[in-house]
């Protein structure tokens, strides 16, 4: 309840007083942001990212020859549950069972 003492205060302390304005989700976003950046920063830019960019394309699919990254075998054993149903893995990709 506000008093009538409280309409003396600035406005500035009447939103303070109210549980303030959106500094915490200005903050929590930011920190977010930050987090997101400093993840993405990994692979960078220009020349300095170039080399974990250009990941090898060792993952080729053995019936529809198709080819993934090597460090993308989630994706690849996605590819086989959707593509080939009635195969496996080892069978699509027999490169990435021998390691």
């Amino acid at each position: 309840h506000i008093h009538q003492a409280d309409f003396s205060l600035t406005g500035a302390a009447l939103l303070v007083d109210m549980g303030g304005g959106n500094a915490q989700k200005t903050a929590m976003s930011r920190a977010k942001n930050a987090a997101k950046a400093k993840a993405e920063a990994a692979g960078g830019g220009g020349a300095a990212g170039k080399a974990s960019r250009s990941a090898a394309m060792d993952l080729k699919c053995s019936i529809c020859m198709q080819c993934f990254p090597n460090t993308q075998m989630k994706a690849a054993q996605a590819h086989v549950e959707s593509k080939h149903p009635k195969s496996d893995f080892p069978t699509c990709f027999p490169m990435a069972s021998a390691s």
